[in-house]
């Protein structure tokens, strides 16, 4: 047992973190986590790429002078570390231009950047050269971006004998997206051989960045209690149920929080008034700030759903697409904000410009925008075909948007459905995948608006809800300390 648990010291490794820089919610989770470990008397750092629109931005940055290199088939490419500040938490910014000087992180409109499996072999290599300063007792890696940093240290001691008493933790926030490869890429990453084979990090003929972590984590972690059994599943797998399901003893899932310090109806600089669960008028501006903004008719008695999400059949925008016509044929308006595939962008532009006054779609992502969405709504749309974790449903709740939800994931675990019979539930809920099942979700919902004492009710629920950090960061606190022995 250790003798002072408060100094467990902790290197979190992410692709993205909010506000350097994000795509979204993995970028969300991981500015906010850190700061509630810190509270908890844990000594964390984070490690991230230095992408261009960091260097860009107003953030203060400082060469550490630490110069190294990693080896990248067989060659040695070279990095700078930068360092920054998060709330007094020490970030530290891997900078090598041929990588991470670019206008997107992943990709760009033409796909995903075709050096991806360069790109993030370098980052996970350039981690454990970060390690090597910062000497933590857990190293925890998030998604496919960083699990290679797991296989290297795992499998390859002789080069980082100095972590060999490092143990290591992976979050998978998404296992839709696995960083899967051409088997030739493996000559990338310089490892043996033998981890081609099924066990490790060969998939179906490719090389599979997340499989390798999840293979060799000490622990593997997702973001939600009802996701962690979801994947063990075929349907809900990705074709890793089977190590997920093997790997049973070492899996938990641990909810989401939602960051109060950004997320706050009461403090929220990006909205047109604030307000609070004992004073809602600014709600109703809002309403109709946000009506203004996507040009529908400033009515307050006119039931407005919102939604914000990446544009993926993930996010439901299929069933979404099955329904539209219908659902517009209901006393309502509708606003649309994301990017994503653009089969949906292009539909759904088309589609909601056929209701002039009645709906509005910006295809982008706007943190302004997303801000005023979820606190100028009425209902917080998510019928998601699956979602890990969510933290959109989080943000609506505190704002007194009534979420409307598909029962998976962190949905399940985080939105009950509200019974007029004796005032409980904090949501709108449904469980099947299909249209009907969301039209008639949407149209309890419009019942609900027009039902003053039950919607009061449901809006105080929902804003009385507590999905602070605090609690998932003491459920890392403890599985940290699991490793400890």
């Amino acid at each position: 047992m250790m003798k002072d648990r408060a100094a467990l010291r902790v290197a979190i490794a992410s692709p993205e973190i909010a506000p350097f820089a994000k795509t979204g919610g993995l970028g969300d989770v991981l500015g906010a986590l850190p700061k509630a470990l810190a509270k908890l008397g844990l000594k964390v750092s984070l490690i991230m790429p230095a992408y261009r629109r960091i260097l860009q931005s107003e953030v203060t940055l400082e060469d550490s002078g630490v110069r190294f290199t990693v080896p990248v088939y067989s060659r040695n490419e070279e990095a700078t570390l930068l360092t920054a500040k998060m709330g007094g938490i020490p970030v530290y910014l891997v900078r090598a231009d041929r990588y991470f000087d670019r206008d997107h992180l992943y990709g760009d409109a033409a796909g995903d950047y075709p050096d991806n499996a360069e790109r993030f072999a370098f980052f996970s290599r350039a981690i454990l050269e970060v390690l090597k300063l910062v000497r933590p007792a857990i190293l925890h890696a998030n998604d496919w971006q960083s699990a290679p940093a797991v296989v290297f240290l795992k499998t390859q001691p002789e080069f980082y004998s100095g972590l060999s008493s490092v143990r290591t933790v992976l979050t998978v926030h998404n296992p839709g997206y696995q960083g899967i490869f051409e088997s030739r890429d493996l000559l990338l990453l310089n490892l043996d051989d033998r981890l081609t084979i099924p066990r490790y990090l060969e998939f179906y003929g490719k090389i599979n960045f997340l499989k390798g972590g999840l293979v060799l984590a000490d622990k593997i972690t997702t973001v939600s209690p009802s996701y962690a059994e979801e994947i063990k599943t075929e349907e809900q797998g990705f074709g890793l149920d089977g190590i997920f399901r093997e790997r049973a003893g070492s899996l938990s899932g641990i909810l989401n929080g939602a960051d109060y310090d950004v997320w706050n109806p009461e403090t929220d600089r990006l909205i047109a008034q604030n307000y609070s669960l004992g004073s809602l008028g600014g709600k109703q501006t809002c309403k109709t700030d946000l009506q203004r903004v996507f040009k529908l008719g400033e009515n307050p008695d006119m039931p407005l759903v919102g939604m914000v999400a990446r544009l993926s059949a993930q996010k439901g925008f299929d069933l979404l697409e099955e329904a539209i016509d219908r659902l517009f044929s209901r006393k309502l308006q509708f606003v649309l904000l994301g990017t994503g595939d653009k089969r949906y962008q292009d539909f759904f532009s088309k589609a909601l410009a056929k209701y002039p006054g009645k709906a509005g779609i910006g295809v982008c992502f706007d943190e302004t925008l997303a801000h005023k969405v979820i606190a100028g709504a009425d209902f917080f749309l998510m019928p998601s075909r699956y979602e890990p974790g969510g933290l959109t449903q989080l943000y609506s709740l505190k704002y007194g948007t009534i979420p409307i939800v598909r029962a998976v994931g962190g949905l399940k675990d985080s939105i009950r459905d509200f019974s007029p019979s004796d005032g409980s539930g904090n949501g709108i809920v449904f469980t099947g995948y299909d249209a009907p099942s969301l039209i008639a979700a949407v149209d309890r919902a419009l019942a609900l608006f027009g039902d003053k004492e039950n919607r009061q009710a449901l809006i105080k629920n929902a804003m009385a809800a507590d999905f602070s950090w605090e609690n998932a960061a003491r459920a890392y606190r403890e599985l940290y300390r699991s490793l400890m022995g």
